[in-house]
């Protein structure tokens, strides 16, 4: 039986004190508002894979480290090398694909997008590109003013510098592999 993980945000807490940076100077390397960064430490905001992203660039970390604690990630890469990680946050969920891929430029997910919802980090964006491939259901992606639909094996490719959202228009929970590379 797995222990439970501490949430994003208490992780982020621990992770920030440890390196003695204010909510200010976070807000500063990742240019997300030390508000937000506030509501995600305190478990009232959601933080978005793009927010985990630059968070950990900023924090010079593995963005898993901030899914799960320092025991279970050891635990996990000697047992498994390859360990679906669970985040669950409204109706979002994904699994890190890349725990293995520490501080590499190029992270995977698997995203799940329960039906008829939309991502709660709407509209957010970060460093570097993006690649989406749609495993199971269908799902609208907005980027920028563009707004693009794909189903089961259809992909994405587009600039994650650039706003976007993810929205599932279906009926069913859509299943998508979203692959990230960060310069």
């Amino acid at each position: 039986m797995m222990r439970e993980r501490k949430p994003v945000g208490q992780m982020l807490t621990a992770m920030r004190k440890k390196r003695r940076i204010t909510l200010e100077e976070l807000s500063d390397k990742t240019g997300i508002s030390a508000s937000h960064l506030k509501d995600i430490e305190e478990g009232k905001g959601f933080a978005s894979v793009g927010d985990i992203l630059r968070i950990a660039r900023a924090l010079t970390i593995d963005p898993g480290e901030l899914l799960q604690s320092g025991r279970e990630r050891e635990k996990e890469l000697l047992q498994k090398r390859i360990q679906d990680f669970n985040k669950r946050q409204e109706a979002y969920q994904y699994e890190v694909l890349t725990p293995q891929a520490k501080k590499d430029h190029l992270r995977a997910f698997k995203v799940f997008i329960p039906a008829r919802s939309e991502h709660p980090g709407v509209n957010y964006r970060h460093e570097g590109e993006e690649f989406v491939y749609a495993l199971k259901g269908e799902v609208e992606i907005q980027v920028g003013h563009k707004k693009y639909r794909i189903a089961k094996d259809e992909t994405l490719h587009f600039n994650s510098g650039i706003r976007h959202a993810l929205r599932n228009p279906g009926n069913k929970t859509t299943v998508l592999i979203v692959t990230i590379y960060t310069p």
